[in-house]
C-alpha cells in the first residue's frame, strides 16, 4: 500500500468516499473541486495508489478578531491589529473504511505542517483555526493542543505547532 499525500484533481476517486458526516462527503464529491477553481480553498487528499481517496482537509487564509483570542495571547499582539492574520482548516474528514488506522491524524499532521511552513516562508499566519462539527470533532482537535475560543472556533498557534513537529 502506497499512501500519498497530493492536491485534489480529477483522477482521484471521490465517488466512494464516505466519512460518515453527509455534508462532508457531498463537499469532496461536488464542491470541492469548484473551491480549488475559485480560489477558495486547497483541498488535500490522502490516497491509496494514488487513486482511492482515505482522507482530504481544505485549507485557506482567513483572519480571526483579536477579540476573541485569549487574554494571554491579545497581550503578546500589538494592539493595532483588530483582524489577525490564520490559516484556517475548514473541513477533514477520513473514509469510514479506515476508522482506528490513523489517517486523521495523518491528515491533521499534514495540514499543520503546510500551514506552519507556509507561515515560514510565504504568508503570515500566526495560528490555525477550525470550526468543529460537533463534540466527536472537538475532541479530535483538543487532543493536539487546539484551544476553544468562544467564538465557538478552536485555535492552535504557530508556536504550539512548531513544538509539535519537533
Amino acid at each position: 500500500m502506497t499512501l500519498k499525500f497530493s492536491m485534489l484533481d480529477r483522477h482521484h476517486d471521490k465517488s466512494s468516499f464516505s466519512c460518515g458526516q453527509p455534508q462532508l462527503d457531498k463537499y469532496l464529491k461536488t464542491q470541492a473541486s469548484q473551491d480549488i477553481r475559485r480560489k477558495l480553498a486547497v483541498c488535500f487528499v490522502l490516497t491509496e495508489n494514488d487513486r482511492d481517496i482515505l482522507g482530504y482537509y481544505t485549507l485557506s487564509s482567513s483572519g480571526i478578531s483579536r477579540v476573541y483570542l485569549p487574554l494571554e495571547i491579545q497581550q503578546k499582539l500589538p494592539p493595532t491589529y483588530s483582524q489577525l492574520p490564520v490559516t484556517l482548516l475548514g473541513r477533514l474528514a477520513r473514509d469510514l473504511k479506515y476508522a482506528g488506522k490513523d489517517v486523521g491524524n495523518l491528515l491533521l499532521i499534514d495540514a499543520l505542517k503546510r500551514s506552519y511552513e507556509v507561515s515560514l516562508s510565504s504568508i503570515a499566519s500566526m495560528a490555525v483555526v477550525t470550526d468543529p462539527i460537533d463534540e466527536k470533532a472537538t475532541a479530535f482537535y483538543q487532543k493536539y493542543g487546539f484551544i476553544s475560543l468562544e467564538s465557538g472556533r478552536m485555535f492552535l498557534s504557530m508556536g504550539t505547532i512548531s513544538k509539535l513537529l519537533g
